[in-house]
């Protein structure tokens, strides 16, 4: 299917006019409305073409994962649906550091949890085909997972509670992420992963309770946005809470009407992929396009 049209962003619900939209603030002033027009993600005739092409995103991605220090041990993983065959992921082989995964180290897994395709390391990750393949399958639109035990990410999850709209960023959270409460080891269970996205449901994000934060998108560069963004706005909340509770006071929160307006600028799967090209432009120069190989 093709990408929308530039003036058009999409949610969860369908296409939102950009233009269309007016803040408490506009409507005081009578400011004009401004189009803004966006590039697209790339369009492939050739499923096969996509998958390469896919497939190095995906190796970028870990790298952006690696730079930003997402990595803990072993732990963490990204996700791509094959575009090829749909019903099966490629995601990073377990053991090999984000910041040294190549193209041609990624695996491809089945339905059944089965590697079926990749690199010379074909050990794959429980936890990550648990929560991935659950989460594919009840997202068809999902095209891409993220999930790793950042360090304020998984902070802020252990305090049980979902982020407060307190900045621009975190706007593009405002009703589009949930808590998962529940704790119960590593997910190395079917059950497990099923659980953890029926209460994702349509949301691009959760904060998993005393383990760390989930986001997911239509495209890999969307995902990781989202990952980015929400571990800043999680080390911004912990500084903000901190600093408020030490002048015996509360942070001021964005309201309601001002956060749904601005989640329409900053929220949407396009706004996610444009916001994450600079990362992926950056990655690509200080590597010097060694994750393709």
């Amino acid at each position: 299917m093709a990408p929308p049209s530039a003036t058009e962003s999409y949610t969860t619900n369908g296409p939102v006019k950009i233009t269309g939209a007016t803040s408490s603030q506009e409507e005081a002033s009578g400011k004009a409305k401004v189009k803004m027009a966006f590039p697209s993600p790339p369009v492939f005739e050739d499923k096969h073409e996509e998958r390469e092409y896919l497939k190095g995103r995906l190796a970028a991605a870990f790298r952006i994962f690696g730079k930003y220090g997402f990595d803990e041990g072993v732990a963490g993983h990204i996700t791509l649906r094959d575009p090829v065959d749909p019903s099966t992921f490629w995601v990073n082989p377990f053991g090999v550091a984000f910041s040294q995964i190549k193209k041609s180290d990624l695996i491809q897994v089945d339905h059944d949890g089965k590697v079926i395709d990749g690199g010379p390391c074909r050990l794959l990750n429980a936890a990550a085909y648990m929560i991935h393949s659950a989460i594919h399958a009840a997202r068809p639109e999902v095209n891409c997972a993220a999930h790793s035990h950042s360090i304020y990410g998984r902070s802020f999850c252990a305090l049980g509670r979902p982020l407060d709209i307190i900045t621009q960023d975190s706007c593009a959270f405002y009703n589009d992420h949930v808590v998962y409460e529940q704790f119960n080891g590593i997910v190395l269970a079917e059950h497990e992963g099923k659980e953890i996205a029926k209460a994702l449901g349509d949301k691009k994000a959760a904060l998993l309770q005393n383990h760390g934060l989930l986001t997911v998108g239509r495209t890999i560069e969307e995902t990781i946005f989202w990952f980015v963004s929400l571990e800043k706005c999680c080390h911004a909340q912990l500084l903000a809470d901190a600093a408020a509770a030490g002048r015996g006071g509360q942070t001021v929160k964005i309201n309601e009407q001002d956060a749904a307006f601005t989640y329409k600028s900053v929220g949407t799967p396009r706004a996610g992929w444009f916001s994450a090209k600079p990362l992926f432009d950056v990655i690509h120069e200080e590597t010097n396009g060694a994750y393709l190989q």
